[in-house]
């Protein structure tokens, strides 16, 4: 039997805020940008890296680094399947009507809010980016704060659950390092 989570109450005021001001040219816009964090796309492009960095010319820190970025991709794309058939929670947008007449769309299952997968996967590459150089990885972390935003916008999840994928996708990101050596002195 599922475990219900509740939004909190502000949760109810951001979703609401939402409702009221958004539109369908905005909905459009986060709709597209909340690709970036779809959990086929970021695997796909794990996969396409780790098959670069595995061709035969490629150092071994590049191989180090493709293989951590596989492994993170692959755990923070299971890990939220499994935590949503533990935890039930409505999503936003099946608790407004004026949101959908201001344009916001359908999305998921109903009952899938907690926890964001998409930032789940945004959380992974934000830790990951955590040992990239200052300016890149300051890029990681707006971009991927930007995408993170596309899915409260959407009304797709409540803002605690955006919140709590994040923090869950670092988890995933700091326990695969100790599996692929990511970040050690010696490593990448």
């Amino acid at each position: 039997m599922p475990i219900t989570v509740r939004p909190t109450k502000l949760d109810f005021g951001i979703a609401h805020m939402i409702a009221r001001h958004s539109s369908s040219s905005v909905e459009r816009v986060a709709g597209f940008l909340t690709w970036g964090a779809d959990e086929n796309v970021l695997c796909g492009l794990a996969i396409v890296g780790w098959l670069w960095a595995h061709r035969g010319r490629s150092s071994p820190a590049e191989r180090l680094v493709s293989n951590h970025l596989l492994l993170t991709s692959l755990a923070a794309a299971s890990l939220p399947h499994l935590l949503k058939r533990i935890f039930d929670q409505r999503r936003p947008d099946r608790r407004t009507v004026r949101g959908h007449l201001h344009g916001i769309p359908f999305s998921g299952r109903p009952l899938d809010a907690f926890p964001s997968g998409h930032a789940v996967h945004l959380g992974a590459l934000a830790s990951a980016a955590s040992k990239l150089p200052r300016a890149p990885r300051n890029a990681v972390w707006v971009m991927g704060g930007g995408v993170a935003l596309t899915r409260i916008v959407l009304l797709a999840h409540w803002t605690s659950d955006v919140l709590c994928g994040f923090g869950i996708g670092i988890g995933i990101e700091r326990f695969a390092r100790y599996l692929t050596g990511f970040g050690r002195a010696t490593g990448a």
